[in-house]
């Protein structure tokens, strides 16, 4: 079997000896070597390039990964370090010290009425004889001292009990409650008060100024009046006048809430007319 080589053309003046040479068929059998070096060389190039490609791909690759392992060992590292944490000195409290030198002295009571069976040995009131015989101090206890000339009295605590805060009950003002607070009488001892008691106004009654004054106020716990408001004026001699009457009302029976005595709003209209 014969070799096949694609770069000799001598094969193609043996098949066209004796035949037209010019025709494009023979130039083209005959540059078919030529064309064949040029594909491979070109085949070679293009196999290079990406074998080139390939090979900086997987560098960059290995790369990446060797960065990945490298963080991943410092990040390990660093998690197995022992976190330290200071712990601070606690704080010292202070205790009171207590009286090393403490001089004798006997207890004060102070005068009570008990019958003599009730009242202790301990509890009997010296005599100013017995005090002035004494050499012994006066304290809030009985009290046998180790050092009478340099020592200290020991002497009580006071405690000041702090007043409790008021209830919101106390403090808060309804509008409605179960029963609502009255005048001591009635309604219509209330009319006969405000009537007896209002005294008409010279400049209003000269100017002929009359009509209703509203007023609010709260009738406390305790059944007096404060907070008093004019809601609705007709005049400034008259809204004086009605404040006037409402502040010297006596104390009113006061509201009740749940059974327990509650601030409460209150209206009071007062109505002025000429005769």
């Amino acid at each position: 079997m014969s070799k096949i080589d694609l770069i000799d053309s001598n094969w193609v003046d043996l098949v066209f000896e004796g035949k037209n040479k010019e025709y494009g068929a023979y130039k083209l059998r005959k540059n078919t070597g030529k064309r064949n070096i040029w594909a491979i060389i070109i085949m070679l190039a293009i196999a290079a390039l990406l074998g080139a490609i390939i090979g900086v791909n997987a560098i960059i690759e290995a790369s990446k990964a060797q960065e990945e392992i490298s963080a991943d060992v410092e990040l390990s590292n660093i998690t197995k370090k022992e976190v330290k944490v200071e712990k601070k000195a606690p704080v010292k409290i202070e205790e009171a010290k207590p009286v090393e030198k403490v001089k004798s002295s006997v207890k004060f009571v102070p005068p009570v009425i008990k019958k003599d069976s009730e009242v202790k040995p301990e509890e009997e009131l010296k005599s100013q004889d017995d005090l002035n015989q004494t050499k012994t101090a006066i304290g809030s206890f009985d009290v046998k001292g180790n050092d009478d000339t340099g020592g200290e009295v020991l002497k009580a605590k006071e405690v000041i009990a702090q007043p409790e805060p008021p209830k919101e009950e106390e403090t808060k003002v309804f509008d409605v409650v179960e029963v609502m607070p009255s005048f001591p009488g009635g309604d219509v001892a209330l009319q006969q008060y405000l009537s007896k008691n209002i005294k008409y106004p010279v400049v209003a009654e000269e100017n002929g100024v009359q009509g209703r004054v509203v007023l609010t106020f709260v009738v406390e716990r305790d059944g007096s009046i404060s907070d008093i408001k004019v809601v609705r004026s007709v005049d400034p001699s008259l809204d004086k006048e009605a404040t006037r009457v409402v502040k010297s009302m006596p104390k009113w029976i006061p509201g009740k809430q749940n059974g327990s005595a509650v601030r409460v709003k209150f209206t009071l209209p007062v109505t002025f007319r000429l005769q």
